[in-house]
């Protein structure tokens, strides 16, 4: 896929105040530990991941999306009539129906003649979404679109260490499957693109790769419990270390061909934002795909996986910490379970972004978070 008239306009996002770390984690699943003698340490080490944070439990992700649609529309100063499209694209959800880009686009006031629905694709819908309103401004639709979504991980998490820690005949090897789970995070963030005539700041999407390797779709799956709303009793599998090997993999194809519609080589790629999974996996994705860590901008150690919201609010701290300069080349890499692979790449020139609480301490202009 190839463009011409798209531009990513701005972004807005909303991180929580609650912190969680893996001590913490760590010291709720003490019977666990105990049991099978596990060494402290061992969810960080294993991940990379200091911490994550939670909404609030009673907040839905209807709520927190409003928010951050809101914060993009803010910074981007964008005419609430030139929004042809409202996508919400999170796992997380208000209901199964009707779907919650419904109530976000109420809240927000947007024209009645606006494309609005839901997108739920594990870590890509965000992205997901973000093609489908540039290929709609590319077709000259419409002017103008968001994408928003919010992934709420506290509940996943809670119910994960419950069930590990009541289920007494886990051996070590079993506990594998719940690892991903135990790294899951909350964050949110609204993407606008228009069309390059109404844009401010001329950040032009240039291409995109994508990569379905549906062969590989049970390796990472909800099980009994699950609540499609993202708020009941959601339990997650996750064959983590074949997830990493075959998602590299799709990356890795998917790359060629994202090379081939950007027209760019690897050597012309300035900057990169990775899905944000654990640091072993970001380390192996770049050096697969023969790129430099120095200038790959990561938020993981921080805020942990928050699925679809991780990379487009990776992108914007990164944006906003002036890690993205003007003329640089930016490439969005997304991997998701299923397995697919999105990769989005665009000419950044100018920032406008807007975002609620607190960047994690230690973020740097350079990008390189400490401990990296």
């Amino acid at each position: 896929m190839k463009y011409q008239n798209v531009c990513i306009e701005g972004l807005g996002y909303c991180l929580p105040d609650e912190i969680v770390t893996s001590t913490e984690i760590e010291q709720r699943l003490e019977p666990l530990y105990k049991r099978l003698r596990l060494p402290e340490g061992r969810l960080e080490l294993m991940t990379g991941i200091a911490q994550r944070r939670f909404f609030p439990e009673a907040v839905q992700p209807g709520d927190v999306s409003i928010h951050s649609a809101r914060n993009a529309m803010a910074a981007t100063g964008i005419d609430p009539a030139d929004i042809g499209a409202l996508i919400h694209g999170s796992v997380c959800r208000d209901f199964l129906e009707p779907a919650t880009a419904c109530r976000v686009h109420h809240a927000l006031g947007l024209p009645q003649d606006c494309v609005v629905y839901d997108v739920s694709n594990a870590c890509l819908g965000i992205l997901n979404g973000a093609i489908q309103i540039a290929n709609m401004i590319e077709l000259g639709q419409i002017k103008a679109g968001i994408v928003v979504g919010t992934e709420s991980g506290r509940h996943l998490v809670d119910n994960t260490i419950a069930s590990l820690n009541e289920s007494t005949n886990l051996s070590r090897n079993d506990i594998k499957l719940a690892v991903a789970s135990l790294t899951i995070g909350s964050a949110s963030c609204a993407m606008i693109l228009c069309d390059k005539e109404l844009s401010r700041t001329g950040n032009q999407l240039i291409g995109a790769g994508i990569r379905a390797h549906t062969q590989h779709h049970d390796l990472c799956h909800s099980i009994a419990g699950k609540n499609e709303t993202g708020v009941g009793n959601p339990l997650m599998q996750t064959d983590s270390e074949k997830l990493m090997a075959e998602g590299i993999a799709t990356g890795a194809a998917t790359f060629a061909d994202f090379l081939g519609e950007t027209g760019w080589s690897p050597d012309q790629i300035d900057r990169t934002i990775c899905h944000q999974v654990g640091q072993t996996h970001r380390r192996l994705v770049l050096e697969k795909l023969g790129l430099s860590l120095d200038n790959d901008f990561a938020t993981v150690q921080w805020l942990g996986n928050t699925g679809a919201a991780a990379l487009p609010t990776t992108l914007a701290l990164a944006a906003q910490t002036q890690f993205l300069e003007a003329g640089q080349n930016v490439a969005l890499l997304g991997i998701g379970s299923g397995i697919n692979c999105v990769m989005l790449g665009a000419q950044w020139q100018t920032t406008l972004v807007s975002g609620t609480g607190e960047m994690p301490e230690g973020m740097e202009k350079s990008g390189a978070l400490a401990g990296t």
